[in-house]
C-alpha cells in the first residue's frame, strides 16, 4: 500500500487528509498548531492520522503541504536581509516604484512608503547594458562589481538578488553576477530575476525578485526541518509544496522560488472546492474558508478559478501567478472590541490566534472572539468538540462577551449577535470584490463554505449575498487539506513578446508557445511526472496599442490554428467589455505569452452515502438553546454522520461533526444529497420551485 498525505497548516489548527493511492479509501485528522514551530504540529497530525488509518508513516510516499511561512514571513516583515544588484543608473528602481493615484478628484499622489525589502544601503550597481533586443550595449565590468559586492559581504547580507535592466531578453550578464557572488559571497543565496520573472516591466521585475530572496531563507530553513523530521519515521516520502495557482512545486523547486508560495495555503481550499463541486455537479461558486484567523474567498467560473498574474501581501504586491482569492482578517478568532473614542462595535482584524486562542479555549485567552460569540448564541452545542476532543467552556466565552455588552448597552445575547453579524458583513465585503466587482452577479453562483468555521456562516452569507444553495461539504474543515493532497505538479514557462497584430502571426505564437510548454515539460518530467499525463495550458497578455493595462486570456492552440490571430481579439474585447462596460476599435497588442503545464492528480473515490427518506430524525442527538435573528429559539442538533442521502433538516438547526459545525437558520432548510453534501435553502425557494 502507498499513502498521500495532504497537510494544511493554518493559524489555529492544523488539517490533514490521508489518501490510499490504490484504493482511494480516505482518513482525516485535525490538531491545533504550533505557531512556534509549524513542524511539531504538523508531526503530530501525522502521528494522529496514521494512528486512525491503522498505517505507519513509512507508508506514507508524499507529503502535499500547503504552507503559510512565506506569507507570514512577509506580513511580519521578518525575512532575510537582501542586497540587490542593479544596472548603473537603476539603483533607486525599489524607491521610485509605482505611484497610486486615487481616482475621482483625487488631485494628488500618494507614494508606498513602506520600507523596500531591500533597503538602499544594501543597492550596488552593476556598470553593464543590455539592449531591449538583447544586444549588448556595455559589457560588464566584472573588477568594479567584486569591489561592490565585497561591501555587501561587509554588510551581512543573507540573499542576494540580481535584476538588470533588459535580462528578460539576454540573460547573459546576469548569469556572470551569480558567478562572481558565489565566489566573493559563498553560501548566500542568489535569485536573478530572468529566472524568477523573465518579462519587462522593470520594477514589477525586480521587486517579485527581491521578495523572493527575501523569503528564500526562511522558507528553506522550514522545509529543510519538516523534510528531515518527516523523513525521521516515513523515509522514503517525497514533499511537495503548493503553489499559489493550485498546483505543486517539488521541494526544491520551493526552496528556489518561494515567491510562487505566498498563497500557498489559501489555494489549497480552492483546489478542494474544486473537486467537489465536480462531484456534485456546481461549476460556478463562490468559495468561502474562515479559518481561525481570516476568511478567504474566490470565485470559480466553469470549473475554473479565476487567476491573477498578481499577487498580494500586505502592502507588497508581485507578479507570480495565483488564484484570484481576497483574504480579510475575519475567523473564528477575531477579536471585537469597543474603540473609545467611537463607541462602535468593531471586530478584527486582530486574533486570538491558536494561543491563548478565543477565551471558550480555556487556554488563558480573555478576549472576546467571534468563537466565543457563537457560544454565546448557542451554534456551538456543549455536546461538540473542537477537533474532536476539546471541549468548549461557555462560562469563559460569557465572561468576555459580556465586556462587549457594557461597552454598548446591551444585553448579552444581542452583543453576541451584533459580532456575529458584522463578521458575516466583512465577509460579504471580500465577496463582493470577487464577484460583483469584477462584473460577476453573485446570484448565478452557489456558495461553498468550508474552514472550520465556514459552516457556521454558509447560511448567514447566501442570504446577504443571494448565492444559493449555500454548500457544505463532508469533512469542511480539512476540506484544505484535500485540495493539497489531491491537486498535481505544475510548471509555468513565460517570454514577453511585445508584437501588435500586424507585427506577427498565429504560427509564430503557435511555435513559441510550444517552445515554452515544452521547456515546462522538462522540468515536471525530472520531478516524476510522466509525459502522456501533462496537460498544458496556453495564456497570452493582451492591451490595446498604447494601453498602460492588460488583460489575461486563455487561448488553445487549436483556436490559433482555426481562428488565426482574430480568436484573441475576439475574447479581448469581450472581456474588457465585460470589466469596463466598453471595448475599443484599435488593434490589439500581445504583451507575454505563457504556458502552464500540469501532471495528473491522484483519484479520490468518492462513494454515495446511504439513502433514507425526507426524515431526518435517526440522527437528531438532541436540543439546542439558541439565539437566531433576533429571537430566541430551540434548534435540533444532529449528528452529520448519522444524516442519509434524501434527508430533509428543517431551520433551525444545527449539524455537528468532527471538524465543523453547521448551522441552519430559522425558514431554512438544508436538503443532503447522494455524496453527503448539505445543500442550504431559503423556504421560500423551495416553495416557489414546487408551483413551477
Amino acid at each position: 500500500m502507498s499513502y498521500r498525505l495532504g497537510v494544511d497548516v493554518g493559524g489555529t489548527f492544523t488539517d490533514l487528509f490521508l489518501v490510499n493511492e490504490d484504493s482511494g479509501e480516505t482518513f482525516t485528522a485535525k490538531v491545533p498548531s504550533t505557531p512556534a514551530d509549524q513542524s511539531i504540529g504538523v508531526l503530530e497530525g501525522i502521528r494522529r492520522v496514521c494512528q486512525h488509518a491503522g498505517v505507519r508513516a513509512s507508508e506514507i510516499d508524499r507529503v502535499m503541504h500547503g504552507t503559510t511561512v512565506a506569507t507570514n514571513t512577509v506580513l511580519t516583515q521578518t525575512g532575510a536581509r537582501c542586497g540587490l544588484v542593479a544596472t548603473r543608473g537603476y539603483r533607486q528602481v525599489l524607491q521610485i516604484a509605482r505611484s497610486f493615484v486615487p481616482g475621482g478628484l483625487g488631485g494628488w499622489v500618494i507614494y508606498n512608503k513602506s520600507q523596500p525589502m531591500a533597503p538602499l544601503s544594501c543597492t550596488i550597481e552593476a556598470h553593464e547594458r543590455i539592449g531591449a533586443q538583447g544586444e549588448v550595449i556595455e559589457a560588464l565590468d566584472e573588477a568594479r562589481l567584486r569591489d561592490k559586492l565585497g561591501d555587501l559581504k561587509k554588510r551581512g547580507i543573507e540573499a542576494l538578488t540580481v535584476s538588470l535592466i533588459n535580462s528578460f531578453a539576454n540573460a547573459t550578464h546576469e548569469q556572470r553576477v551569480r558567478e562572481i557572488a558565489a565566489e566573493v559571497l559563498p553560501g548566500v543565496p542568489v535569485s536573478l530575476s530572468s529566472e524568477v520573472v523573465p518579462e519587462m516591466q522593470e520594477y514589477e521585475r525586480t521587486v517579485t525578485t527581491v521578495a523572493n530572496s527575501y523569503v528564500r531563507p526562511r522558507v528553506a530553513k522550514y522545509l529543510a526541518n519538516l523534510k528531515t523530521k518527516i523523513e525521521r519515521s516515513a523515509q522514503k516520502v517525497s514533499l511537495h509544496i503548493l503553489r499559489s495557482d493550485g498546483g505543486l512545486a517539488g521541494a526544491q523547486a520551493a526552496e528556489e522560488y518561494p515567491v510562487n508560495l505566498l498563497m500557498s495555503g489559501p489555494a489549497g481550499g480552492v483546489t478542494g472546492a474544486l473537486w467537489v463541486a465536480a462531484q456534485a455537479g456546481f461549476p460556478n461558486l463562490l468559495t468561502v474558508d474562515v479559518g481561525g484567523t481570516s476568511t478567504d474567498v474566490a470565485l470559480i467560473q466553469d470549473g475554473s478559478p479565476r487567476v491573477r498574474r498578481e499577487t498580494t501581501v500586505g502592502d507588497v504586491t508581485v507578479r507570480a501567478s495565483s488564484v484570484d482569492i481576497r483574504t480579510v482578517g475575519a475567523g473564528g478568532g477575531s477579536i471585537a472590541h469597543v474603540p473609545e473614542l467611537t463607541k462602535a462595535l468593531r471586530v478584527g482584524p486582530q486574533s486570538a490566534g491558536a494561543d491563548p486562542g478565543p477565551a471558550a479555549y480555556g487556554k488563558g485567552g480573555t478576549e472576546p472572539t467571534v468563537t466565543d460569540a457563537t457560544v454565546v448564541l448557542g451554534f456551538l452545542p456543549s455536546m461538540q468538540k473542537l477537533a474532536g476532543e476539546m471541549t468548549l467552556n461557555r462560562e469563559l466565552s460569557v465572561a468576555a462577551m459580556q465586556k462587549i455588552a457594557t461597552a454598548l448597552g446591551l444585553s448579552l445575547l444581542d452583543a453576541a449577535q451584533g459580532i456575529y453579524q458584522i463578521v458575516n458583513e466583512n465577509m460579504v465585503g471580500a465577496l463582493r470584490l470577487v464577484s460583483v466587482e469584477q462584473g460577476y452577479d453573485p446570484r448565478d453562483y452557489a456558495l461553498i463554505a468550508f474552514g472550520g468555521a465556514g459552516p457556521l456562516h454558509a447560511n448567514a452569507l447566501s442570504r446577504l449575498i443571494g448565492s444559493w444553495p449555500a454548500i457544505i461539504p463532508p469533512g469542511p474543515g480539512v476540506l484544505c487539506a484535500l485540495g493539497d493532497a489531491t491537486t498535481a505538479v505544475r510548471d509555468e514557462r513565460a517570454r514577453t513578446f511585445v508584437r501588435k497584430f500586424t507585427a506577427t502571426s498565429a504560427a509564430e505564437l503557435q511555435s513559441i508557445l510550444r517552445d515554452l510548454a515544452r521547456v515546462a515539460s522538462k522540468s515536471l518530467e525530472k520531478g516524476g511526472a510522466k509525459h502522456g499525463e501533462i496537460t498544458t495550458r496556453y495564456q497570452v497578455d493582451l492591451r490595446y496599442h498604447g494601453q498602460g493595462l492588460r488583460l489575461t486570456l486563455d487561448v488553445t492552440l487549436e483556436e490559433l490554428e482555426r481562428k488565426g490571430l482574430a480568436a484573441l481579439s475576439e475574447k479581448f474585447d469581450r472581456e474588457h467589455e465585460r470589466l469596463f462596460t466598453f471595448a475599443l476599435d484599435l488593434e490589439p497588442e500581445l504583451v507575454t505569452l505563457r504556458a502552464a503545464v500540469q501532471g495528473r492528480g491522484i483519484k479520490v473515490k468518492r462513494r454515495a452515502i446511504a439513502a433514507g427518506s425526507a426524515i431526518a430524525s435517526a440522527a437528531v442527538l438532541g436540543k439546542q438553546a439558541s439565539y437566531m435573528d433576533g429571537k430566541k429559539v430551540t434548534a435540533l442538533v444532529y449528528d452529520r454522520a448519522r444524516l442519509k442521502a434524501g434527508n430533509r433538516i428543517k431551520g433551525p438547526a444545527i449539524v455537528i461533526e468532527m471538524d465543523s459545525t453547521t448551522v441552519i437558520l430559522p425558514k431554512h432548510h438544508g436538503k443532503v444529497d447522494r455524496l453527503g453534501n448539505i445543500l442550504i435553502y431559503p423556504d421560500k425557494v423551495a416553495r416557489k420551485r414546487a408551483r413551477r
